[in-house]
């Protein structure tokens, strides 16, 4: 007998709507001045969500800024074809690090088993570093909001293992209780 949640995700959709947002001060001023900077945490979001059948609705570049932020997320979520906004950057203890600040109240539900099992595998890896991660992902108006670290390799460790085995389960869920999720 099959158990609920591979029946469940037998179900999910396959191709979603995925908004990618890099938050780095340093980066985006690079980008004022006309240089074009690399995004390694981007491009790997961008990589693995396509070869995972997925569609980019939008990928930005914007400062570590609570206001930035929050205008971005809005104006994602404003486009009905993107289901998640997954955000890296500015989610460690620095003081411009604000991207948990800026999107935690805009969350309807917050999802606290992603940011405690992405913090246990990169405990894995990492070791007493991974208690320093403040990963998030919950809910903002019916789609989802993953906040992400900064580093290639958290990024690619939550899409692997956490994001892209999940996300259409979640978006099924989500789309079967509309009137909750808004």
């Amino acid at each position: 007998m099959s158990r609920i949640p591979d029946l469940h995700k037998a179900s999910s959709p396959k191709t979603l709507g995925i908004y990618i947002v890099t938050c780095s001060t340093s980066k985006f001023n690079e980008l004022s001045t006309g240089t074009k900077p690399e995004d390694a945490s981007g491009d790997i979001i961008e990589k693995l969500a396509l070869t995972a059948g997925h569609r980019i609705e939008g990928r930005k570049l914007i400062s570590d800024s609570k206001t930035m932020i929050q205008k971005t997320v809005k104006q994602a979520l404003a486009t009905k074809t993107v289901d998640a906004v997954i955000i890296t950057g500015g989610t460690g203890l620095s003081p411009r690090d604000v991207t948990i600040e800026s999107t935690a109240p805009m969350m309807t539900k917050v999802i606290p088993g992603f940011g405690e099992l992405f913090r246990k595998i990169s405990y894995d890896g990492i070791g007493a570093a991974a208690m320093m991660s403040r990963a998030l992902a919950g809910l903002v108006k019916g789609r989802m909001l993953f906040c992400l670290p900064g580093s290639p390799d958290a990024v690619q460790t939550a899409m692997e293992q956490l994001i892209l085995p999940e996300l259409g389960h979640m978006i099924r869920v989500i789309r079967e209780h509309p009137e909750t999720n808004k």
